[in-house]
Order: C-alpha cells, then sequence, then structure tokens
C-alpha cells in the first residue's frame, strides 16, 4: 500500500502519497483517506505528490471522489511524468495541480541586483534567478510574472522569468535567461559607465516606463499605498503637519501611467547594448513624484545617517549615489535650473522620509537608539519640508 502521511493547518487537510497508487491498492489508500478526512473535516484538501511514482486509472478514481467530497481539492508538487498522466486525463482542466520545482543552489552566486522583497543571484554564464525573502512566495512569483508579461507587451524591455524553482535551503526563485547581461551598478562599479552614462541611459528607460499607461485595475495604486503610510504616522506627527502631509499626498491627481517601483541601478542590466529592466515585483502607477520618492530613498535616504549603507546596497559610496540621483533628477526633469532640480527633490522628500519614517516605526525603531535616529530625522525633514512645499505636483 502507498505510504499516507498527513497534517493539519487550520481548517486545510494536506496529504501526502508516495510510491505507486494503483488496482492492487487503491481500495486500501481510499479507506485510508476516508477516514483522514472524517477524523479531521477538513475545509480544503491539498494532496501533495512530491513522492508519488505512479498513479493509474484506479487512482485517478480516487483523486475524483475526494474532489467530490471536498471541492476545495488541489495537487501540488505533480513531477513531470505524473502531471502528464493527469493532463492526458483532463484532470488538469477540472482542479488546480501544480507541477514540482526542481531545487537550486544559490550558494556562492554573485548577487547581481536587489529589491525590496528579494535578492537576483547569477547560478551561471547564462542564468539568473531572483529568490525571494518571502518563504512562501509563489503567489507572489505567479503575479510578479503577470505583471512582467504585461510590461513587455506594453514596450517596456524587461526579462521573462521561464522558470519557478526551489531554493536549497528554503523559499523559492524565477530564472531568467539574461546572456552577458550587467547590472548598472557593476558597469559603474567597474568604471566601464560614468556616472553621466548611467544617468542618461536610466532616465531614458524611466521616462519610457512613465510613458506607458496601464489599466489601473492590474497594478497597483502608488497613490493609495501612500496615503496609507502618511496615515500610519497620524500619531507620530503634530496635528497640523499630519493634515498637511495626508492633504498633500491626497491632491496628488490619479495617474494611470506605469512606474517601477524601486528603481534603482541594481535594477537595470545592459545586456548586448539593450537596457533591461529587472524586479517586477513592484510595478504600480501612479504621479511620477512616488517614483522620484523611491529613488531619492534608494540613493541618498536611506543611507542619510549611515553612509555604509548604500555601499553595501548598490556598491557605490554615498557622494557618487548622490551625485547620481541629482544628474538623473535634471535629465528627467530636462533642465539645468538648480532652483526648479531642488523645488522638486523636496517634493520627492517629502514622500520618501514619509516611507522611511513608517518603515522604521513598524521595524521596532522606537526601541533602539539608532532607530530612534532614523525616525527622528526622518520627522525633522518632514516637518521642515511641509513648511515649503505646498503641492507634491511638478
Amino acid at each position: 500500500m502507498a505510504d499516507i502521511k498527513h497534517r493539519m493547518n487550520g481548517d486545510t487537510l494536506t496529504i501526502e502519497l508516495s510510491g505507486h497508487v494503483d488496482s492492487a491498492n487503491a481500495a486500501d489508500v481510499e479507506k485510508a483517506i476516508t477516514a483522514i478526512r472524517e477524523e479531521n473535516l477538513p475545509s480544503s484538501i491539498v494532496v501533495d505528490c512530491e513522492n508519488l511514482a505512479y498513479i493509474s486509472s484506479a487512482g485517478l478514481r480516487i483523486i475524483l471522489r475526494i474532489k467530490k467530497s471536498t471541492p476545495d481539492t488541489k495537487l501540488v508538487n505533480v513531477s513531470s511524468e505524473v502531471y502528464e498522466v493527469f493532463d492526458m486525463t483532463g484532470f488538469t482542466e477540472m482542479m488546480e495541480i501544480q507541477k514540482a520545482y526542481r531545487t537550486i543552489s544559490v550558494e556562492g552566486c554573485e548577487v547581481i541586483g536587489q529589491g525590496a522583497n528579494g535578492k537576483v543571484y547569477r547560478i551561471d554564464p547564462d542564468t539568473i534567478v531572483k529568490v525571494y525573502l518571502n518563504p512562501d512566495a509563489l503567489p507572489e512569483i505567479h503575479r510578479e510574472r503577470e505583471l512582467a508579461r504585461a510590461a513587455f507587451v506594453l514596450g517596456v524591455p524587461t526579462a521573462i522569468p521561464y522558470d519557478v524553482v526551489r531554493i536549497e535551503g528554503g523559499g523559492y526563485g524565477s530564472v531568467f535567461e539574461l546572456l552577458n547581461a550587467t547590472s548598472f551598478a557593476k558597469l559603474l562599479i567597474r568604471g566601464e559607465k560614468s556616472v553621466d552614462e548611467i544617468a542618461k541611459m536610466s532616465v531614458d528607460l524611466l521616462k519610457l516606463i512613465h510613458s506607458t499607461v496601464v489599466k489601473p485595475d492590474t497594478m497597483p495604486d502608488m497613490k493609495a499605498v501612500a496615503l496609507n503610510w502618511s496615515e500610519f504616522l497620524k500619531d507620530y506627527l503634530p496635528a497640523d503637519k499630519y493634515e498637511k502631509l495626508h492633504g498633500l499626498i491626497e491632491a496628488v491627481p490619479d495617474d494611470d501611467h506605469m512606474m517601477h517601483g524601486d528603481y534603482h541601478i541594481k535594477n537595470v542590466m545592459l545586456q548586448n547594448g539593450e537596457v533591461l529592466l529587472i524586479d517586477m515585483d513592484t510595478l504600480c502607477h501612479g504621479h511620477p513624484v512616488f517614483e522620484l520618492a523611491s529613488m531619492y530613498n534608494a540613493y541618498c535616504g536611506y543611507s542619510e545617517l549611515d553612509h555604509d549603507i548604500i555601499l553595501n546596497f548598490l556598491g557605490i559610496s554615498y557622494e557618487t549615489a548622490h551625485e547620481l540621483w541629482r544628474k538623473m533628477l535634471a535629465l528627467y526633469l530636462g533642465t539645468d535650473d538648480e532652483e526648479r532640480i531642488a523645488s522638486v527633490e523636496k517634493k520627492a522628500m517629502v514622500v520618501g522620509y514619509t516611507r522611511i519614517m513608517r518603515r522604521e516605526i513598524r521595524r521596532n525603531g522606537l526601541n533602539t537608539e539608532s532607530g530612534r535616529a532614523v525616525i527622528d530625522n526622518a520627522r525633522r525633514h518632514i516637518e521642515e519640508l511641509l513648511g515649503e512645499v505646498d503641492a507634491l505636483t511638478f
């Protein structure tokens, strides 16, 4: 008889099958599963097929009866061979069946990109993998794949993931084929591109992204996200400052143009002369002030009090990062007018430090000396900037 293990997680029963399920043992397998189900009374069932080597038509009928008794039933970790049986018999059209994922290691691999939700490693000369920080990231991975495809179809040059893998030690990753691709960060560090060249290439791509109109319901609205940031700070700012901050963000007009959401030199690659965008899970839509706020934080805000942060994150000095940010801002605005550049920078900083303050408080920063310093610095910036800024649009 096939070995059957099970476990409950909330109202979900996971049943693990292994070996063969065929006419010789189908009756015993079904009897055991029925007993487990009646004992636990689950509202949903997950059949884990990682160690299932073979299933016959008798086994398929067991799956059908499980599905009939508990409609919310799905199969996971199905090998290619077993998946083919389910596919040929039409089971993949009747219920959710997930293929097993191959396992890879990223130990010793070069980190070539980094975003809010994961790191990007080069695993061989032709291939990179984004490893997600969340160990249960499958929904995030499938969402990012859809976002990347949507951006690609709309004309934004981006790498499309072609495989999902397990990572040794836990977690999941998306695999991309990027031949001869080098991040802008690496090009700058190696001296293969100057700050001016990186700034121009970055802004050229950024303008393409921001010129792309998306369907609002396909991507998050950054205005709504930023409003949540400000609302979080209601109890941490003077009432008049909070009201102005919230009002400024609320007054930003709705905008259906695409934003990347985490745009910096580790998330842009150069491949055979073509610029490619990676790390697409932060794609959203909104007014460009929200993108500029994220960029300000990446190059300046997060590392203002500790310049080692930018060195560890992007591999460049704080001074170089600040120079790059200012040159990109000037190119984006199409002006050398320092007063104009400073005005827009202040608008971005209002949103940027709102995010930093909220982030540090949520990370228990109020209970550490370094955290309190970050929070106090962000609060000081916000309160000073609110005395100078009367609108976030430009």
